[in-house]
């Protein structure tokens, strides 16, 4: 029995990349999922390879950016399982460009994703931890947190704002909650897709091709955190490709 045996886990971003690939890996090892996103014929058909395996599953349109929906993917946590243990808040949004494009209207969407969508979910579980006495919040951050690159301020600036927040988290969290981070670095998501400065994409994917490590890398790492012992607290975890400087 692992330490994830019967968890109760909620994701967010399940429908591709790291979120998906970490509920496959948590499913496996014997989780019970609550997956969110707003693709749900992508949430349907993992729903449907976890259950295939033998996994139990639970699905809900998502958009972090409305606290209603984070609320609701809890509520779904409690009503279909009983409980909720972990909230992996993994959605987030990187439509980078330089701050000369002036691309305002992506800026708002970036905090609205990865800020507000964190403090949305956080909003929605912590009074549900509280009342079960036990909780886990881990939260999908970047490299970006730790170094800030031509045309990723914005984006640097608001994964720098989830650290703060997650490390602020866990010093109020108290004895019975654990506060987890974790950093990717190049990874081979979709991430380069969403930059609408054709320059700055065609530098990303360059640079996912040449160094970019797989989804299933993060997801081993948000597994080594929540299958620890109960007073066991992994704080923050940086995982990267060995070439990226």
């Amino acid at each position: 029995m692992s330490g994830i045996q019967g968890k109760v886990v909620a994701v967010t971003g399940a429908s591709s990349g790291i979120g998906e690939a970490a509920a496959l890996a948590l499913a496996e090892r014997g989780a019970r999922l609550v997956l969110g996103a707003r693709r749900t014929e992508r949430l349907a058909e993992l729903a449907g390879r976890i259950e295939k395996a033998g996994g139990e599953v639970a699905y809900l349109r998502t958009d972090v950016t409305r606290s209603d929906d984070l609320r609701a993917l809890v509520a779904l946590a409690g009503e279909r399982f009983g409980r909720l243990d972990v909230l992996l808040s993994n959605a987030g949004v990187g439509t980078v460009s330089p701050l000369d494009d002036l691309r305002t209207d992506e800026w708002d969407h970036m905090v609205d994703v990865n800020i507000k969508g964190l403090l949305h979910g956080i909003g929605a579980a912590l009074p549900v931890f509280r009342a079960q006495g036990a909780g886990h919040f881990v939260t999908t951050a970047s490299t970006a947190a730790y170094r800030v690159v031509p045309a990723m301020a914005v984006y640097a600036g608001t994964k720098v704002a989830v650290r703060a927040i997650c490390e602020g988290l866990r010093q109020e969290a108290g004895p019975a909650l654990r506060v987890t981070t974790v950093s990717p670095g190049v990874t081979d998501t979709g991430f380069a897709d969403a930059s609408s400065n054709e320059r700055v994409r065609a530098g990303i994917s360059r640079m996912r091709d040449e160094l970019a490590i797989p989804p299933a890398a993060i997801a081993r790492a948000v597994v080594f955190a929540v299958e620890q012992p109960a007073d066991v607290d992994v704080n923050e975890i940086v995982v990267r490709p060995t070439a990226q400087s």
